[in-house]
Formats: structure tokens, sequence, C-alpha cells
């Protein structure tokens, strides 16, 4: 599994973000705090506290997770 800390602060970015994520086959989860939703559900993302960064985990069945991580370069935390 890998991991990065990304910002969706609006809400055009979190539209973005779900397009985005959804274009990839495999599991991702959202982590905020205690809380984890699925990164695909729109629902779900909006039900996080969106002031803090949020962490995305890309578990193992995702076949190249660099390249995700690459695609999501625009919301990295640094």
């Amino acid at each position: 599994m890998k991991s990065i800390n990304l910002s969706l602060e609006s809400i055009e970015k979190v539209k973005e973000f779900v397009n985005l994520i959804g274009t990839f086959d495999g599991d991702f989860d959202l982590v905020s705090d205690r809380y984890v939703i699925d990164a695909k559900s729109i629902m779900g993302i909006f039900s996080l506290d969106l002031s803090k960064p949020i962490r995305l985990d890309i578990h193992a069945n995702v076949e190249n997770p660099d390249e995700v991580i690459s695609k999501f370069e625009k919301f990295v935390v640094k």
C-alpha cells in the first residue's frame, strides 16, 4: 500500500478528484482522523472534514500506484 496526503478544500476539487480517481481500477480509501471512506464516493468525501489534509491510501491491487500518484500531483499537500 502507498499513501499520499491531499487537499480537497473546495467543491470543484472534490468533483475533479472523484472524476479522476474513477478512471483507475482498484481500491482507494480516504482517511481523515478515524474515518475511512471509499475514495470513489463523492458523498463519502463530503462527510469528511475537508479543511484538513486527507490521506489517500492506494491498495496493493492497483496495477501501477506510482502512475496514480503522479496524476494527483495537483492535490498533494507538500
